[in-house]
């Protein structure tokens, strides 16, 4: 039996014990909606925020939305009674004289979980809200927009944790919405927060990071009904999200290349390296106006989008109302170092949170 055959055989199995959609969740699939997120992907990729860069004022205007996106579905705050886990702009050009080194924030929510003890473990669905901003000069159109990296991926958790805050009965463990800035300028908010959990390392039991989840014109061919997972069988994440998209209808797969080679491109990896087991999921690796300046908010297939955002509400709450949290594969090489590093980490490693 080959390994990838194993894979979906396990997923076959772990379905049976969530074959059926609970009401209550059906009820928080429903909520999804393609307007809903056609209307928050139109502002987010909007010229107004002037590609988002990192650090800007249009990246400034996008942490306030997602905040008040938050705020308006109850989803708790995470950082006391805020938002926001704020740190200083190191990096780039020297700021004038006297003035202020510019406010970088990881925007972050909580939804409490039900069970007294795995309450205070944790679910991470996170993306990126950055881009890579605007052309100083030049003719034409000089913003880059990132409607589909990550406009997509930032919409779907604003949609997740929308839908998931109606939920009459909330999963076991903790689900914990984070949106990380500075992805484009490598990792950087995700590797802050890597560095300064919020919630502890040692009971986040994993990350689903979403990336690429509204074009469908994949270079490949069109994406219709599908996604992939970075780092598929480095842990058992996979087979759980597979089982979820057969629930709904669509095919969660390893890509034969760009599964392992995208592994570290996105922010999973930053969570990946301190032991946390953390994947990235899309609908395309790569598509026509990547990193450009045509990636806009028309361009999406959001029907196709939704219905990846329930796949992926639906294995997320897999993962928080299973008593058994995911594992690293020990039998793959490739996931050898971050099999380490877990275990480091519940040897007594980084377990946050820290200030």
């Amino acid at each position: 039996m080959t390994k990838h055959v194993a894979i979906l055989v396990a997923a076959f199995l772990s379905i049976s014990a969530y074959a059926q959609i609970k009401p209550d969740h059906q009820t928080a699939l429903d909520a999804i909606s393609p307007d809903s997120m056609k209307g928050h992907l139109s502002f987010i990729a909007s010229d107004l925020l002037e590609g988002r860069n990192t650090p800007s004022r249009g990246l400034d205007i996008a942490a306030e939305y997602i905040a008040a996106q938050f705020r308006r579905a109850g989803i708790e705050p995470a950082v006391g009674k805020s938002y926001f886990q704020t740190t200083t702009w190191n990096r780039g050009a020297a700021q004038p004289p006297g003035s202020p080194a510019p406010k970088v924030r990881n925007v972050i929510g909580v939804l409490r979980g039900s069970d007294p003890k795995l309450k205070d473990t944790y679910v991470l669905v996170t993306a990126h809200y950055d881009h890579v901003g605007m052309r100083s000069e030049g003719e034409g159109d000089r913003i880059f927009n990132g409607a589909n990296d990550d406009g997509s991926g930032t919409v779907s958790v604003i949609e997740i944790a929308s839908a998931l805050a109606k939920l009459k009965t909330r999963p076991k463990r903790s689900i914990v919405f984070v949106l990380f800035y500075g992805e484009e300028k490598g990792l950087v908010g995700s590797r802050f927060y890597s560095q300064n959990p919020v919630f502890p390392l040692a009971k986040t039991v994993a990350q689903i990071n979403l990336e690429h989840m509204g074009r469908t014109d994949d270079s490949e061919g069109a994406r219709i009904g599908a996604a992939s997972m970075t780092g598929f069988d480095y842990s058992d994440i996979g087979s759980t999200f597979a089982a979820a998209g057969l629930q709904l209808g669509v095919k969660v797969e390893k890509h034969p290349q760009n599964s392992d080679a995208f592994f570290g491109r996105s922010d999973n990896q930053a969570l990946a390296d301190v032991g946390v087991p953390a994947h990235t999921i899309c609908t395309a690796f790569i598509y026509p106006d990547y990193h450009g300046r045509d990636d806009h908010w028309e361009k999406i297939d959001y029907a196709n989008m939704a219905k990846i955002a329930k796949m992926v509400t639906i294995g997320t709450l897999a993962i928080a109302d299973s008593d058994k949290e995911p594992a690293w594969n020990a039998a793959n090489p490739k996931a050898a170092q971050y099999l380490r590093a877990w275990q480091k980490l519940r040897q007594g490693g980084s377990n946050g949170p820290r200030s």
